[in-house]
């Protein structure tokens, strides 16, 4: 009998091994793309591919392509037991062909599915994956000479300052109506944020999703780089651009959720394979999309497999892990008896956490330098803790309490701010119990909560001294930093996902003041040590003024080692000019003379000008608890950052 076209030659008989069966079926397969999905094969000189996907329920699996016609019949796949993955190597197709997998499911039903470890795509509208070049060596983000932000279990101490950005929205060079391609955004994006001084460039989701205004939050094809912006080769040219740059690259990743398109993982062969069965635990009620099953080997190597391939694959730095809160708790955003609880009786998902700690040992296993930042709206505990001290694994975690508390306070009017003042002070009580990255996200100029700057009270010269005041205080605060793109812009308007930030603004000298305040804000973060190097120790922070909620002054010195390294920090939340206003000082330098190396009121960012004229003098007048004290002017709206004139 001859057999299929498709069936496995003698030389690939062994393409899934023993080993490779039996770490899919225990969930510890770390690289399942080395196996799964399509990789050019040649066999005696003949060109082909091998044709692999996971699919135990299913009554039969065929590849059918642009190279049969979409056949269903030319190319079937051979089941391999146990390991519920169907094979085959099809001659005389590679690089650039397009496919999909014809599935005869468990429920009789016959579908045509995207392959789940895609490595490249046709793009949308179209649904079906493309074979990719074979693998390319591992690229270590070491090797770009750019150092990691710290160490696995070493507390943070380095400066960090991210600018996200969605990249089909940040500029369109090619015309309102056409998305950038990566090369276009490795010559325009990449040289902007380093010159801005960020440390850190973050792109929403990046991997293939059938529906652009989700942003890439609900992703169909978590291996592969959306073909909207280029090729996978054009996306890793663009990962290079940055790293000589001398930044890092970080991406949101959606490990908690998938959409329920047909052509993707929903029933993939028949059954509920990468989801619950049950939508009490299957089912996300927010967004209409299918929860994975955390507690099924396969799924986790999957998902932590997928971390570690873009890492390894394009030398990405970190991920940012897009809705943790939703995977940690069984009843998120579920009433009553519309959730499944855990085997305790509980409402945390085991299964999720131990996915998480599972993701965390792989990394820092196989790549100690990745970054991992966790976006998680609740007070979980220990999220920033190492696994084996009971924690989540995160290096950082957003601080979206002091965001919240940060923006209503400024929306407030300044004569009623006297009565919510600890907004802007309780942040400080938990400031240093997890490793905090601040956020001024995407999030918040979406979905009709307006502008950073229409958040603000006032007109508009007031919003924008207030918006300058918001800048640096968040550097000035304890915890990494990160801006949504366009905040820079003191955009006015809601970000809008079809069309480019209004580049026109920096015309208006108060907008491109708000641009030069943030890139000196960068840069000055970065050179002051106090400002991030105990960023979570305690005894880096020291509150000067915090009970003059009368006239909303606030006043604190982060502190590093040297005497030098103290950065006061003063902010008048009022517009009303304070003259002779006298702050203590920490004792760590002499009497003499400290230097206003930061103003938001001066006129170079757009504000009145008010101010100290560049330095003051320190006196030995008891104030605030300290034997030395410094009478400043306080412009409205406004904060100073001070630093002693000391010698080494």
């Amino acid at each position: 009998m001859t057999p299929p076209p498709s069936a496995l030659p003698p030389e690939l008989q062994h393409w899934l091994g023993d080993l490779d069966v039996w770490l899919l079926g225990e969930g510890r397969h770390r690289r399942p793309w080395h196996k799964l999905g399509a990789h050019p094969q040649a066999v005696d000189g003949t060109p082909g591919t091998v044709f692999a996907v996971w699919a135990p329920n299913a009554r039969g699996v065929s590849v059918l392509g642009d190279f049969n016609a979409w056949s269903e019949a030319a190319h079937p796949l051979q089941r391999q037991h146990p390991s519920g993955v169907w094979l085959g190597w099809v001659p005389h197709v590679g690089p650039g062909h397009l496919y999909k997998f014809a599935v005869h499911g468990a429920d009789g039903q016959r579908v045509h599915k995207a392959d789940p470890l895609a490595r490249d795509t046709e793009g949308p509208p179209g649904h079906a994956s493309r074979v990719a070049p074979g693998l390319s060596a591992p690229r270590r983000p070491e090797a770009h000479g750019n150092p990691p932000v710290r160490p696995h279990g070493a507390r943070g101490d380095r400066p960090m300052a991210v600018y996200e950005v969605h990249v089909g929205s940040w500029r369109r060079p090619g015309g309102p109506h056409t998305l950038p391609h990566w090369d276009d955004l490795a010559r325009d994006l990449v040289p902007y944020v380093a010159d801005m001084g960020f440390t850190h460039l973050e792109l929403l989701p990046i991997s293939e999703h059938p529906f652009y205004g989700s942003w890439g939050y609900q992703p169909t094809g978590l291996y592969a780089p959306s073909a909207r912006y280029g090729s996978p080769q054009a996306f890793a040219r663009f990962v290079e651009a940055v790293h000589r740059a001398d930044l890092q690259l970080l991406l949101d990743w959606v490990p908690a959720h998938f959409p329920t398109d047909a052509h993707a993982l929903a029933r993939f062969d028949g059954t509920a394979l990468y989801e619950h069965s049950d939508p009490r635990e299957g089912y996300h009620r927010d967004w209409h999309t299918l929860i994975y099953n955390y507690g099924r080997h396969e799924v986790r190597s999957f998902l932590v497999g997928n971390a570690l391939y873009w890492i390894e694959q394009y030398g990405v730095d970190g991920l940012r892990v897009d809705a943790v809160a939703s995977m940690l708790y069984r009843d998120y955003s579920r009433p009553p008896g519309e959730w499944v609880p855990n085997r305790d009786g509980g409402r945390e998902n085991y299964e999720a956490i131990a996915f998480v700690r599972e993701l965390h040992d792989t990394l820092h296993a196989e790549a100690p330098q990745a970054v991992t930042v966790a976006e998680e709206s609740t007070a979980f505990p220990r999220v920033t803790a190492s696994e084996r001290d009971g924690g989540l694994g995160f290096d950082h975690k957003w601080n979206l309490g002091w965001m919240h508390d940060t923006l209503a306070y400024l929306a407030l009017d300044p004569v009623h701010r006297r009565w919510h003042h600890d907004k802007l002070t309780f942040s400080l009580m938990y400031a240093h119990s997890e490793d905090y990255v601040l956020p001024l996200s995407h999030d918040e100029v979406v979905h009709g909560k307006g502008s950073l700057l229409n958040k603000l009270w006032g007109d508009r010269w007031q919003q924008l001294a207030q918006l300058r005041a918001l800048y640096a205080w968040m550097y000035a605060h304890p915890g990494k930093k990160l801006l949504f793109m366009g905040s820079e812009l003191a955009m006015p308007t809601e970000w809008n996902h079809d069309a480019e930030l209004d580049w026109g603004l920096l015309h208006q000298p108060g907008h491109a003041g708000v641009q030069r305040l943030v890139r000196d804000l960068n840069h000055r973060y970065r050179q002051h040590p106090g400002l991030h190097e105990r960023d979570t120790d305690p005894g880096g922070f020291s509150w000067l003024v915090v009970d003059d909620a009368e006239h909303s002054v606030l006043a604190f010195a982060r502190l590093g080692h040297r005497p030098s390294d103290t950065v006061v920090v003063v902010a008048n939340f009022t517009p009303v000019v304070r003259h002779g206003y006298r702050v203590g000082l920490p004792d760590v330098a002499p009497v003499g003379l400290w230097q206003e190396v930061l103003n938001t009121d001066s006129a170079h960012y757009g504000g009145s000008n008010c101010g100290n004229h560049g330095r003051v003098q320190a006196e030995p007048v008891g104030q605030h608890g300290h034997a030395l004290s410094v009478a400043l002017t306080l412009p409205p709206l406004a904060v100073l950052w001070l630093q002693p004139e000391c010698p080494e």
